[in-house]
């Protein structure tokens, strides 16, 4: 019998139990196959006891709706960077990678389908460098892997934004308010973008366009009419004034490497405050909320596509590859080429120039 070994690594992402339940499925058409599945990531074999669970038909029955991931992720760690705790009290890092191979030879595994966003399809290339039979599965509502034209997770991550946008129309019409919503999508501005145009929101800040601060108060004060009217602000975490950095929170998380982005939202009513702003000013920060939940049909689909296309590319040997949405086709990239590029917002895109034809300001 051979083992593929899935792993769920990163943030959690809508989309996810319905990539796992189509890669067991489609390996139940075959005889000789197991799937099992590592617990947050992969923590579940580094870890001992080893935390591994059978993914048969049973475990995935009826998940593909459910949002999270049945074997859980962590976006912390991992085979390259294992923290550790010196006797001196502070943490430092060290490589298990070797280790971790060796233990999934011991366990039979003949081959590892990671799904999960950049980092963690870094971290694929440097396994199938060190002789892993690996594919990869993009996942990210970010939507920053430019070898896919999209990734599963970021159309429900945009419905979510763009209701929020909805709800905060109605009230900030009522109260005659400014309101800034803060989205994800770290240093890429695909979620604001499209809930902005989508939501209606006057305002869009993406980390792409540096904003000047006078330009957004600009379009606020054309909004209002004694002191009536309403302004909607859709703000990017990773969103940058002209000459400014990203707006960050302290993080003192052990094997967490990442920046952690957080507070534009707010710095931007402190900006325009400051900037001779009159309105009442609110902020609503979505976080979390964008990645929790059931995922739309889109997401779904195009999630069942990726786990079957993940499987099949197992069964072909087409290891140190990630499978990618080419529309129409699912295909499959090197994973070199899917992390050599990061997926920005292009400023002559149709998206940008259609926000701007509807009257959308990016405070440039």
């Amino acid at each position: 019998m051979k083992r593929v070994l899935v792993v769920t690594g990163g943030g959690d992402c809508p989309g996810l139990n319905a990539v796992i339940r189509a890669i067991v499925k489609r390996a139940s058409k075959e005889k000789d196959w197991e799937v099992i599945g590592s617990i947050e990531a992969y923590n579940g074999i580094l870890r001992e006891p080893t935390e591994i669970m059978i993914l048969d038909e049973k475990a995935v029955s009826g998940i593909h709706f459910q949002g999270g991931t049945i074997i859980k992720t962590t976006n912390k760690g991992g085979p390259f960077a294992w923290p550790i705790k010196n006797s001196d009290g502070t943490w430092s890092a060290v490589d298990r990678s070797e280790e971790m191979l060796r233990k999934m030879q011991y366990l039979g595994i003949d081959a590892v389908i990671s799904i999960g966003g950049e980092g963690s399809q870094r971290i694929s290339q440097l396994l199938y460098e060190k002789g892993c039979n690996i594919i990869g599965v993009p996942k990210t509502i970010d939507n920053d892997l430019s070898a896919t034209d999209t990734t599963f997770g970021f159309q429900t991550a945009v419905q979510i934004a763009t209701e929020a946008v909805d709800k905060l129309v109605t009230t900030a019409a009522s109260h005659n308010r400014v309101f800034i919503l803060e989205v994800m999508g770290r240093y890429a501005g695909w979620i604001g973008l499209n809930a902005a145009i989508a939501g209606g929101a006057e305002i869009c800040l993406i980390p792409e366009i540096k904003y000047d601060v006078k330009k957004v108060l600009e379009k606020v004060e054309s909004r209002f009419v004694r002191d009536r009217g309403f302004v909607n602000i859709v703000i990017s975490e990773g969103a940058r004034p002209a000459g400014g950095d990203f707006a960050t929170t302290s993080n003192n998380t052990v094997g967490y490497n990442n920046l952690r982005l957080g507070g534009a939202a707010q710095r931007l009513a402190e900006e325009l405050t400051e900037a001779g702003c009159r309105q009442d000013i609110r902020t609503t920060v979505l976080g979390h909320l964008q990645r929790g939940g059931i995922p739309v049909a889109y997401d779904r689909v195009l999630a069942t596509q990726f786990g079957v296309k993940a499987f099949e590319m197992v069964l072909e040997g087409k290891f140190g590859e990630m499978v990618s949405y080419r529309h129409p086709d699912i295909i499959s990239v090197p994973l070199t080429v899917a992390i050599d590029q990061y997926n920005f917002v292009g400023l002559d895109t149709a998206l940008v120039k259609t926000a701007r034809g509807v009257g959308i300001s990016f405070g440039d």
